[in-house]
């Protein structure tokens, strides 16, 4: 168990180890400074980027325009990633001959991917060609991934800024971000990963033979006690009639290093394959696994010290990161607990053995034996407080608090760390709301890193808050109401209304996993949780940039002994509570008809 409790510490101390340097780097990028070694290669690539795209690296846009360019940008990245899921069957790099995607599987994982959800409703390697997922896919991972952090930094100078108009330009924003911070990273990972033996080929899938044959039913199903005789299939003597012997084995492969490693950086989440970071191609070793688990979070992390610097003031970004920080730690220990006390039905009344002696014990249900609880519980953890989504286990066979904290976490609003830039802007959305509560109590007006909140910056500041919940309750309370829903419930009762939850949680928080066995590739559920996804991804990018726009008027106010500090304790715990408490009042109730429900009948 010691050893298990030092793993965990390992693993999050790695973690803000490696955030911190990067941290103190991305803000150098941003603030124009000059790079040693990097620049030098960099900067004419800048520099030609700007003059193809007639871009003026000086320009200065109010939060109307650089909205606007957002919202353009990302609208053409949908249009082009549709048209290449419907075309796909007509484009190069098709080795397997995949045909196009139906209309609102089409529209379903453009919208995901733009929105930087990535959640998917088809297994990758059996409805994607190789063109789509690198020249659609991929390019969507580097590029709504350097939004989420674009419009960071536009609030950002919203917050420092006085009396001024300019949000600086998404374009610049955008270029830098890509070429300076995004690809070199990528670039590292991506060598390091095929250095692990992580596919990385345009060639198509192989057919090998299999090391031991398997038998199967008429109907598909795996005839465990089955012995192979010749072409005879035999369980307990007798010779099963229909019964097929697999032999072969087909092996997908593509180019899926490069992909893997900037949809965990760019907490994009998805699969290359459809059981994604589980499956020994897309996640090979102990050591591929730390690397992309470690890439789920490096970058949100990385950007609440990027904010402190950003703001002038480092008490700021370590009070934020605190805030995420615990409770990251509180919602892991929660998991860990959880999946290593396993339930008394998985123990089968002392069948099967939980404990840890010389194994890994508790619920390994759904984990890869190579993994085990402590590194499937961790990313369980980090993707789904990172608006990430990718699964080296999976959730559907979590113990019920587990798959519950999973969940919760998602619909608190992706601010645990969440994803990159959208997490942190989200979690200062919150950071308003505290400070306006906070002078309710007291009297005063509330304030921000010197600047007044007044009425129009609360009403979008609630606005950001509530995007979540809203997207996932409404979306969420529809699809209950409809019944083809039903069918594609892998269970009933509470489990299987948890697997709707999980996917409008999963939607609406911009995270993009799922309880594997929930069937979403149908028109309705396509085109609902499609939805979701651009409200809850666009409606707090507007609030958020409305709120810069209004902040950099403002004239910055004196700190006086009635100021309230926004980087002590108090306000760090101020913060927390408010989260947990929109998180609390917002889904408890959905939250006691699935997990909790299914928990109490276990212990009943």
């Amino acid at each position: 168990m010691t050893a298990t409790i030092l793993q965990y510490l390992f693993y999050m101390a790695l973690l803000v180890g490696l955030a911190f340097p990067l941290g103190l780097y991305i803000t150098k990028v941003m603030n124009g400074e000059r790079i040693p070694g990097v620049s030098k290669v960099l900067t004419p690539c800048e520099n030609l980027i700007y003059k193809v795209m007639r871009v003026k690296a000086d320009e200065q846009m109010g939060w109307k325009k650089y909205l606007l360019s957002v919202v353009l940008f990302n609208l053409f990245g949908f249009l082009l990633l549709f048209l290449l899921c419907l075309c796909q069957g007509f484009l190069p790099f098709n080795p397997q001959h995949i045909e196009g995607n139906s209309w609102h599987l089409a529209f379903n994982t453009a919208s995901s991917f733009m929105t930087n959800t990535n959640w998917q409703a088809y297994s990758g390697e059996n409805a994607l060609s190789y063109f789509t997922q690198f020249m659609g896919l991929t390019v969507q991972n580097f590029v709504s991934a350097a939004t989420g952090i674009a419009v960071l930094f536009a609030f950002i100078r919203g917050l420092i800024k006085v009396k001024s108009q300019g949000l600086g330009s998404f374009w610049v924003d955008l270029t830098k971000i890509i070429l300076y911070i995004l690809l070199p990273i990528c670039l590292v990972m991506t060598v390091l990963l095929v250095s692990q033996g992580v596919a990385q080929s345009f060639a198509p899938a192989e057919t090998v033979d299999l090391l031991e044959p398997i038998a199967v039913d008429s109907e598909g199903n795996i005839l465990e006690d089955a012995v192979i005789d010749g072409d005879k299939v035999l369980v307990e003597g007798a010779v099963v009639e229909g019964a097929v012997i697999v032999r072969k084995q087909i092996v997908p492969l593509g180019p899926a290093a490069s992909q893997i490693s900037m949809k965990q950086l760019g907490t994009n989440g998805g699969g290359f394959y459809g059981v994604n970071s589980s499956h020994p191609l897309e996640n090979t070793t102990p050591f591929s696994n730390m690397l992309e688990m470690l890439a789920l979070l490096v970058i949100p992390v990385a950007l609440c010290f990027t904010f402190g610097r950003g703001v002038k003031d480092k008490r700021q970004g370590r009070a934020i990161f605190l805030a995420m920080f615990l409770m990251l730690a509180a919602f892991l220990a929660v998991i860990a607990v959880n999946e290593q006390a396993a339930t008394p039905q998985l123990a089968q009344n002392g069948a099967v053995d939980l404990s840890n002696i010389q194994q890994a014990g508790g619920n390994m249900e759904g984990k890869e034996s190579r993994f085990g609880i402590a590194s499937s519980a961790t990313w369980a953890s980090w993707t789904t407080a990172a608006s990430n989504g990718s699964v080296n286990s999976m959730h559907d066979s979590y113990t019920p608090i587990g798959g519950m904290i999973t969940m919760l976490q998602m619909q608190l609003g992706e601010v645990i760390f969440g994803g990159v830039g959208c997490g942190l802007y989200g979690m200062l959305a919150f950071a308003i709301l505290a400070v306006f509560i906070a002078g309710l109590m007291v009297g005063r007006t509330p304030e921000y890193l010197g600047k007044k909140i007044e009425p129009y910056e609360m009403k979008w500041a609630v606005l950001v808050c509530l995007a979540t919940p809203i997207g996932i309750l409404v979306g969420s309370g529809i699809a209950a109401a409809v019944p083809s829903v039903m069918e594609s419930l892998n269970n009933a009762g509470a489990h299987g209304f948890s697997e709707m939850l999980y996917a409008y949680s999963s939607a609406g928080g911009n995270n993009g996993s799922a309880f594997a066995g929930f069937n979403a590739n149908t028109p309705f559920l396509n085109v609902s949780i499609g939805l979701v996804m651009l409200f809850a991804r666009f409606l707090p990018i507007t609030g958020i940039l409305a709120i810069a726009g209004s902040m950099i008027q403002k004239k910055k106010l004196a700190t006086t002994a009635g100021t309230l500090s926004t980087s002590n304790g108090l306000f760090i715990f101020l913060l927390i509570f408010v989260v947990l408490l929109v998180g609390a009042l917002s889904f408890f109730p959905a939250l006691a008809l699935g997990p909790l429900a299914e928990f109490l009948g276990m212990t009943a």
